[in-house]
């Protein structure tokens, strides 16, 4: 079915444009642009199946008038997006860039489920098999899928935290059939390899965003039936205690990203050991004024605190990955060499 103006992007739009103004003209474009420009544009114009001349006339305007001799339907815009690339880049730098744009045309499992609220979508899926939620949940953001499995009886946290761990490898049909039923639209998962879902890491990240509570609950269950599997997930943990195992350096520049106003939440409960350790890594100053707000901080809820310390330790994990710092967390057996 072709296009029409009115429900186009920009992008859409802009892909139109030069789709009509031909290959060559386009290589041209390219090359005045960076690589995520191209990227988007080259999605856009790869996934136009046909435009009517009356939407050119709409889009092209005052270029119509040089081009109507030559107009037709557009069909195949993602071949000539190809040539184009390869006239703007090159055979070998218009590959990788493909590449991408073929990756970024899949369709994405439960891609719509994570726009829904977390208490609606727990209560549509509380229904079923602990193992077809802890699918579910293993393709949703870690912090989407503590939100939903905090709405869960603690009956049902257990059982889903238990198939998370064991998650392995999950057959591309098995996925695309639960996405059909929740969602109501197939959303293909044809030629994909399996996954690898789930797992101790998963469990261990997935706990890290979830309240006190919940955390103490299902560690009080795992520790009476799976002993072995608890130390395993509680290894991978990293909690706000944890922070004292991080060098004085790693701590000033962990510092840095940290609002004053959260850190001195965060130290509400905190172990002297940490506050001692974050003190003096700090301006006398600094340290002055926190000890001071600490002193005069009225009572504030646990949960206050907890929120205050997760953003502490997100920032933490970001810098992490990123090899700034270096956390050894409940495990402490990382060895520095």
């Amino acid at each position: 079915m072709a296009m029409q103006p009115e429900k186009m992007t920009g992008l859409q739009k802009a892909a139109v444009v030069l789709l009509s103004l031909g290959e060559q003209f386009t290589a041209d474009i390219f090359k005045k642009l960076d690589p995520d420009e191209i990227k988007k544009i080259g999605i856009a114009m790869s996934n136009i199946e046909g435009v009517d001349p009356a939407a050119m006339d709409t889009l092209l305007k005052e270029f119509l008038e040089k081009l109507r001799s030559d107009m037709g339907p557009m069909i195949g815009g993602d071949s000539a997006t190809r040539r184009a690339l390869t006239m703007a880049l090159g055979e070998e730098g218009a590959k990788q860039l493909l590449a991408e744009i073929d990756r970024a045309k899949e369709p994405i499992p439960f891609e719509r489920v994570k726009f829904v609220d977390s208490k609606t979508l727990a209560g549509f899926i509380k229904s079923e098999h602990p193992q077809t939620i802890a699918v579910i949940l293993a393709h949703l953001p870690k912090g989407k899928a503590s939100e939903v499995l905090r709405e869960f009886p603690e009956n049902l946290q257990y059982e889903v935290v238990l198939r998370l761990s064991n998650l392995d490898m999950i057959p591309p049909g098995i996925i695309e059939e639960i996405d059909t039923v929740l969602q109501r639209e197939i959303l293909s998962t044809e030629g994909m390899e399996a996954r690898q879902l789930g797992g101790v890491e998963a469990v261990a990240e997935l706990l890290n965003n979830v309240d006190k509570s919940t955390e103490e609950h299902i560690f009080g269950r795992l520790e009476e039936e799976d002993p072995e599997l608890a130390e395993q997930i509680r290894q991978l943990m990293f909690v706000f205690e944890d922070l004292i195992s991080v060098d004085d350096r790693g701590i000033r520049t962990l510092l840095k990203e940290v609002r004053n106003e959260d850190l001195t939440v965060a130290l509400k409960t905190a172990t002297e050991q940490l506050k001692n350790k974050i003190l003096t890594n700090v301006s006398e100053r600094a340290a002055a004024m926190i000890q001071e707000d600490l002193e005069v901080m009225g009572p504030v809820r646990l949960s206050e605190v907890e929120q205050a310390q997760q953003k502490i330790i997100q920032i933490a994990r970001r810098l992490e990955k990123e090899g700034k710092i270096v956390i050894g967390g409940k495990g402490g057996e990382d060895t520095l060499v």
